[in-house]
């Protein structure tokens, strides 16, 4: 019998399970352009309702839900506050620029968290030099922070000086029941505290395809079109979002079994000798860096040799990421390799 391999790479790996696949198999569908898909509605309007929005906007990728929602939240010559190492700037393809037009006010943060002091003295005061600051985004949990949440308390101060700068706030929610899981928070408060939410499905929710872009009524219908000029229409969708449907339903509190696997990997790296740090394990995600002596090539060739798959994060840095297809007996293996090496 083969040993099946052992994807650390991301979650976005993960393999419809096979009640999953009955959900597909079993939707209801019309054409979601025409807006007949009643699957579709029903995930839009579930994922609004858990979060105290009004609506949703159904989307193949967490990067069109984001560049949809900065594209209607800004204009050319306005700016995008963020963290610096903020998936909106690093890993969409510079499509703030493409598609908006828009400028942007990198901040370097605390593990990619940032302050309400900093976004406050990042705002751009009436100058014909300037752009005009039209949006505020924050990412939670923080991809190149090692999986970091915000506490509660951070996100209302900052949440505070956007609405005091009639300045909207934007939350990149990629892993966002992550967040929650980890933090025990109430998914309302960040409907309360935000205008906009991208909602992933396809990471640790472990759907095939999609995100949900959340807010106002006003706002989703706006969305819509630069929706449809990005290419995002799609027709019997349902398909997909019974996946994401049945994932709500059943695949987010047994995100603390990522968790608990993640963190029990870091203690693990922590102990091996040519591990030099090991970022904070808050969730599903497990950053550390390697001494100088231990290439990181090597390192990663050495984990295929065994059957298993991590990301290169930069500088000998690396990345492993727990997930629904990550049992307890994979991370029994994946330790021995680590005593391996």
């Amino acid at each position: 019998m083969t040993t099946p391999v052992i994807d650390l790479r991301s979650d976005t790996v993960t393999r419809p399970t096979p009640a999953m696949l009955e959900a597909m198999f079993q939707a209801r569908v019309g054409d979601d352009v025409y807006e007949e898909d009643p699957t579709v509605r029903a995930l839009e309007q579930e994922t609004a309702d858990r979060f105290g929005l009004e609506a949703g906007l159904f989307c193949p990728s967490g990067t069109m839900t984001n560049q949809i929602a900065i594209k209607a939240h800004t204009e050319p010559l306005s700016e995008v506050i963020c963290e610096q190492t903020s998936h909106i700037y690093l890993w969409e393809v510079g499509g703030i620029a493409f598609h908006s037009g828009a400028s942007v006010a990198l901040l370097p943060g605390n593990r990619g968290r940032l302050t309400a002091a900093q976004v406050e003295a990042a705002i751009r005061p009436q100058n014909v030099h300037y752009p005009t600051t039209s949006l505020i985004s924050l990412e939670n949990t923080h991809n190149r922070g090692g999986g970091s949440c915000y506490e509660l308390a951070e996100i209302g101060a900052i949440a505070e000086v956007a609405q005091r700068h009639r300045i909207p706030l934007h939350l990149d929610g990629a892993r966002i029941f992550n967040a929650l899981v980890a933090t025990g928070q109430d998914a309302r408060e960040y409907g309360r505290l935000f205008d906009t939410i991208s909602v992933c499905l396809s990471k640790g929710l472990g759907a095939p395809v999609g995100s949900v872009l959340l807010g106002s009524q006003a706002f989703i219908q706006k969305t819509k079109r630069i929706r449809k000029v990005m290419g995002g229409g799609m027709r019997q969708a349902g398909y997909l979002a019974a996946a994401g449907l049945h994932a709500l339903h059943h695949h987010v509190e047994r995100l603390a079994d990522d968790h608990r696997r993640a963190r029990q990997l870091g203690t693990a790296l922590a102990a091996r000798p040519y591990v030099a740090e090991v970022l904070p394990v808050e969730t599903n995600l497990v950053i550390f860096r390697l001494h100088d002596t231990t290439p990181a090539d090597g390192f990663l060739a050495h984990l295929e040799q065994h059957g298993i798959k991590a990301s290169s994060f930069g500088p000998q840095m690396i990345r492993f990421v727990t997930h629904l297809d990550v049992d307890d007996a994979m991370v029994a293996r994946i330790e021995a390799a680590l005593a391996a090496l």
